[in-house]
């Protein structure tokens, strides 16, 4: 099991570093003309079209597994992937970015909320303490200071957008292992792709991506670099990984270490934009690890027969 959890940890960091290049690499995007919206699609449409071929083979065997866990993929696709992009990016047209991430990776105490209510994982205090301590951090990594932007409307979008992280979480770790994750993963991404369309082609979604070169680290570069590197990188890499870490950790843990996603990406904008973090920000993220470090803590004292009874329970199916 500290085998397990080993590698869990370190699949939980690899997916939060590769979804924190997102911000640094869209930028140059979005600098060049491309609306959020686009490069939210495309980013999960070629993840999904590169993922084709290796969960098909993946497939074989399985075709009665996916359609008992086709309700699952359709609402990780829908909820987990469409809709928390589509929830941030209304909550950011109200909200400030920094507030809108905060609503965004709150969603990790709604994991606990939801463990607790379905599942009797009743949170103890050190997963309080580092629900606390991991919140503060947050506050202080966004550079939250300041006049903000609270309207009711962007509010709701910001915790609708959370209640898509906590989804992903939970679908993944209660997940019953019938589909491979792959699977899984690519089913996700095709019906997040038709989704994030759909809602493009209504208009609900703006929809710009001009074909032209774009500034990536310091160079003109093709609009594809950043394009490839968002949909391998920051898409395929970021939600297998993820997918495998809410597995072997559970989705309290996993959670609480997805938001080290943040961190990644101030280093990220950083090392690429040039955006120095500020003195403020790097205490936010070392109250951040703290948070994540407490929690793990807390996982590793609960008893082990309780342990034992939750993991003998089935996952709800409703």
């Amino acid at each position: 099991m500290p085998a397990a959890r080993t590698a869990g940890l370190g699949a939980a960091l690899l997916s939060a570093a590769t979804f924190g290049t997102s911000g640094a690499l869209a930028a140059s995007l979005l600098d060049a003309g491309w609306t959020p919206g686009a490069a939210v699609t495309v980013r999960v449409g070629l993840a999904a079209l590169v993922l084709t071929v290796p969960a098909l083979l993946a497939l074989r065997g399985h075709g009665a597994a996916l359609r008992r866990s086709s309700r699952s993929v359709l609402v990780y696709g829908l909820v987990a992937v469409a809709g928390t992009q589509l929830f941030y990016f209304n909550a950011v047209s109200r909200l400030s970015v920094g507030v809108a991430l905060l609503l965004e990776f709150s969603g990790a105490l709604l994991v606990v909320l939801w463990l607790w209510v379905r599942r009797g994982q009743r949170p103890r205090r050190l997963t309080l303490a580092g629900s606390a301590l991991a919140v503060a951090g947050l506050v202080l990594v966004l550079d939250l200071a300041g006049e903000q932007r609270l309207d009711p409307v962007g509010v709701l979008w910001g915790l609708a957008g959370a209640a898509g992280l906590a989804v992903y979480f939970v679908l993944a770790a209660e997940s019953d292992g019938a589909l491979p994750p792959l699977v899984l993963v690519w089913g996700g991404l095709a019906v997040g792709a038709l989704a994030l369309l759909a809602a493009a082609a209504s208009g609900l979604l703006a929809f710009s991506a001009p074909r032209t070169d774009v500034e990536l680290l310091g160079a003109r570069v093709s609009w594809l670099v950043p394009v490839l590197a968002l949909s391998l990188v920051a898409a395929v890499v970021a939600y297998l990984a993820g997918f495998r870490a809410a597995r072997l950790l559970g989705a309290r843990l996993a959670s609480f270490v997805g938001l080290t996603e943040v961190l990644f990406a101030v280093a990220f904008a950083w090392l690429l934009l040039g955006q120095v973090p500020r003195p403020v920000q790097l205490v936010g993220g070392a109250l951040v690890l703290a948070g994540v470090a407490l929690v793990r803590v807390g996982e590793l004292r609960e008893p082990s027969a309780a342990r034992a009874v939750l993991a003998e329970q089935p996952a709800p199916t409703g």
